[in-house]
């Protein structure tokens, strides 16, 4: 007979399932990936899941929202690491247009990773939006921040799906230099 597991487990085991549909969605889709792939991934079985959410729906906009949140704190901390924003974003978008990125969705930009799928299930919208802006916020602010993230999620999106072909790295390669390049005659991501 199996114990019943205590508030902090549960709290644990949750964020856990959020945390591997967020990297399986980016992966896969929210079409190919079903809860008993999420519960798996980690160990768990799938009579657990409706305890903690009330519809696959349910987790993956929690899984949206995590996987946005977490690449938020991640741009944010990048400005202190690389020594001021404008090194920041360029250390940003040679990782990005990267093929190491390119290979690996399922712990990629979730901009990338969830905009097929936000196009086709607008219940998720909103989420995504947010996300989304705080992004392009991060970059540089108004249009040249939209704009610069565009090219970055179009490029990657581009590059994944000529995977395999001469074109793919010649993407990564001609959108890293236009991005890093000028946006209204200075650097993308340098303020005024």
């Amino acid at each position: 007979m199996m114990g019943r597991v205590s508030q902090a487990e549960a709290k644990a085991n949750r964020e856990r399932v959020v945390e591997a549909a967020s990297r399986l969605i980016r992966e896969k889709g929210v079409a190919e990936v079903g809860i008993v792939d999420v519960m798996q991934s980690i160990g768990l079985t799938q009579g657990g899941f409706y305890k903690q959410f009330a519809s696959k729906g349910a987790l993956v906009d929690e899984a949206m929202a995590k996987g946005l949140a977490d690449n938020a704190r991640y741009l944010a901390s990048m400005d202190e690491q690389a020594g001021g924003h404008a090194a920041a974003w360029r250390s940003l978008a040679e990782t990005y247009l990267s093929v190491e990125h390119r290979d690996d969705p399922g712990s990629g930009c979730p901009a990338a990773g969830f905009a097929g799928d936000t196009a086709r299930h607008p219940e998720h919208r909103r989420t995504y939006a947010d996300g989304v802006r705080t992004m392009a916020e991060w970059i540089a602010p108004g249009d040249a921040g939209l704009a610069a993230l565009a090219a970055l999620v179009g490029g990657i999106l581009l590059a994944r799906a000529t995977t395999g072909t001469d074109l793919s790295e010649q993407i990564l390669r001609a959108v890293r230099e236009a991005v890093t390049g000028s946006v209204e005659g200075r650097p993308v991501g340098e303020t005024e």
